[in-house]
């Protein structure tokens, strides 16, 4: 079991950035992807980016050059810094842990960031 807690959201106007953190309750090296997702209201829930413990990354079309994730094994916490942020890309934003064998994903329970134009 790995439970997750993020924080870091709030309100920022478009053009600002916020850094996103995501604790997690045991070590993340054996956590196979560390991945964030976001939930704007009435729509479904959208990947974000993803890490490996590999240290590889992949974002969505939508933030990426914008989004940067990275983690600190040490601390076993993920981070999402947010850049160049507009008002699409205001939501729930979600940390996500993934393990392929046993078969896994631990859900936080979300930070809400808004962006105000």
């Amino acid at each position: 079991q790995v439970q997750l807690v993020e924080s870091g959201g709030g309100l920022v106007q478009a053009g600002g950035s916020l850094r996103l953190s995501c604790a997690a309750s045991k070590s993340i090296s054996s956590v196979n992807v560390m991945r964030w997702y976001r939930q704007a209201p009435g729509k479904q829930r959208d990947w974000v980016a993803e890490i490996t413990n590999g240290d590889s990354t992949t974002y969505a079309d939508s933030v990426k050059g914008r989004f940067t994730i990275s983690k600190d094994n040490a601390k076993d916490t993920v981070y999402l810094q947010m850049n160049s942020l507009k008002p699409d890309d205001t939501a729930v934003y979600y940390c996500n842990a993934h393990i392929y064998f046993p078969r896994n994903s631990y859900w936080g329970q979300g930070t809400q960031v808004t962006v105000s134009s």
